[in-house]
């Protein structure tokens, strides 16, 4: 499916989208960051432990294999755009007797780059993964701004509940 380029009416595919390696750490580091401060948290200090607490994970993960990264680049600018899959231990249920979790997480778009499609290429290219793995549900939290898009790909609200302590 192309996607629709700057200028109105113009429509090109030159966007790839490609798989994660260690490598990209630090891209992947900066779409978490970006995507809770496009979500409203913009707290420095806040943003920075939080960057610090998921380093040794993601770090981790991209070489192990319990985080899956897909990033969206083009030949002119380089990546523009990214997401990822955490896979969790977690325990099995009679709707899934898988006992992992595929959580969707670090759903970015850099701001040039919205409205043209990517992000739902990203989540077909984490959902047909994620199916193949054998993964029976996906889970994500989304900001009002990404519910439409995950919507409309099928994502339905849960039971879930919290409580904050």
């Amino acid at each position: 499916m192309p996607d629709r380029a700057s200028s109105p009416g113009a429509w090109v595919d030159t966007y790839d989208i490609r798989p994660a390696i260690p490598q990209d750490f630090e891209t992947v580091l900066h779409h978490r960051r970006r995507m809770f401060e496009d979500m409203g948290f913009t707290d420095p200090p806040a943003l920075e432990a939080m960057l610090a607490s998921a380093t040794p994970l993601l770090r981790r993960g991209l070489t192990d294999g319990t985080y899956r990264g897909w990033l969206v680049e083009t030949p002119e600018e380089g990546i523009v755009a990214g997401g990822g899959v955490i896979i969790l231990e977690f325990q099995s249920h009679p709707m899934d007797p898988v006992p992992r979790r595929a959580w969707v997480v670090n759903m970015f778009t850099e701001p040039g780059h919205r409205r043209r499609g990517l992000a739902r290429r990203l989540m077909q290219a984490m959902l047909a993964w994620c199916r193949a793995e054998g993964m029976r549900f996906v889970y994500l939290h989304t900001s009002d701004e990404g519910r439409p898009l995950y919507e409309g790909i099928g994502f339905e609200a849960t039971n879930e509940m919290r409580i904050a302590l």
